[in-house]
């Protein structure tokens, strides 16, 4: 009878008892987006990465999140009804560094020609990814803006 192998308790190739953290542990990201579904997965993929997530459904609500305390990474939808992710970026921009003024921060947009990427640059954000976006490719871009930060 073939003896049995124990079970392992950390990821093959690991160190012994090294468990890599997930990559995006500690940061909280603040994601904007007016549609509850966009939101709500984003945050579900953004969770399973580590982070501490806050979403807002609006550029008021958003701003609100700022006056409490500014977040690691900016994540926002650019065509919003009322004020739009081109407004959020600027009153972002207008901030004092120590209140997030600074924050890396990627439109996420289904406006996704070259026009709409540069005026996304130009308004301030630091990068712009066209929807659909996959989940390796969020967690990719969150890291990248997390580097930025640090």
């Amino acid at each position: 009878m073939p003896r049995k192998q124990p079970l392992q308790r950390h990821a093959p190739g690991a160190e012994k008892g090294a468990i890599p953290p997930p990559p995006l542990r500690g940061l909280h990201i603040l994601v904007v987006d007016d549609d509850v579904d966009n939101r709500c997965l984003l945050q579900k993929v953004l969770e399973r990465g580590g982070s501490r997530i806050t979403t807002a459904g609006s550029v008021a609500d958003a701003m609100a999140v700022f006056e409490r305390e500014a977040p690691d990474v900016l994540l926002s939808d650019i065509c919003m009804p009322g004020e739009d992710g081109y407004d959020l970026i600027r009153r972002v921009r207008a901030l004092p560094k120590e209140q997030g003024g600074a924050i890396p921060a990627a439109a996420l947009t289904a406006c996704a020609d070259v026009q709409d990427r540069e005026n996304a640059l130009r308004a301030g954000f630091t990068k712009h990814v066209p929807k659909p976006i996959d989940r390796a490719e969020l967690v990719a871009v969150v890291t990248s803006l997390a580097r930025m930060a640090a």
